[in-house]
């Protein structure tokens, strides 16, 4: 369990209490696809809609990049392994994290799709900025954005599931 405290005009409050169970002896919670398989089915439905007309490298780029901010390693292990059958480098895979001081490893068009895909993970924090959109729809057509934007929401989604029923990373279970 992690705290974090905020000493404001000289109080200390409890900002927020994270709780992550433990990756490496935790069991599942519940097999979601079991126990929801009309929603499972629904999720799985989206995700192949969303990547008709993307690039599966780019598809990988945004799945790697969404689980490194929702810390998903589950999600995270599966997708790097996905991209790596598919013959991404290393190098990209190691720099994704940090695409934004890496920019040079992307092309300018993976780079809108990851500053969209880090918006939209983080929408919470301010929205989908206008200079975000407006870069990701300079490289995507009318089509291929709202694909992207699908495939941003999807595995967003998937991460949810991920963490909340506590997979474990190495268990890839599709």
């Amino acid at each position: 369990m992690t705290t974090t405290e905020i000493k404001t005009n000289d109080r200390t409050t409890a900002e927020a209490t994270t709780v992550r169970p433990n990756p490496t002896t935790a069991a599942p919670r519940l097999n979601f696809a079991k126990a929801a398989p009309k929603a499972f089915r629904a999720v799985i439905g989206l995700d192949a809609a969303a990547r008709e007309g993307l690039d599966p490298a780019l598809v990988e780029l945004v799945q790697i990049r969404a689980s490194h901010l929702n810390r998903c390693a589950y999600c995270l292990h599966m997708h790097t392994t996905d991209a790596r059958r598919a013959g991404e480098s290393e190098e990209r895979l190691h720099m994704v994290a940090l695409w934004q001081e890496a920019d040079h490893f992307f092309t300018a068009r993976e780079q809108s799709a990851l500053a969209l895909t880090d918006a939209v993970t983080r929408i919470g924090d301010a929205g989908v900025p206008d200079e975000v959109y407006d870069r990701a729809a300079a490289h995507f057509t009318e089509e291929e954005l709202a694909h992207l934007l699908a495939l941003i929401f999807t595995i967003n989604t998937w991460n949810r599931i991920a963490l909340s029923t506590a997979k474990r990373a190495g268990t890839d279970e599709r």
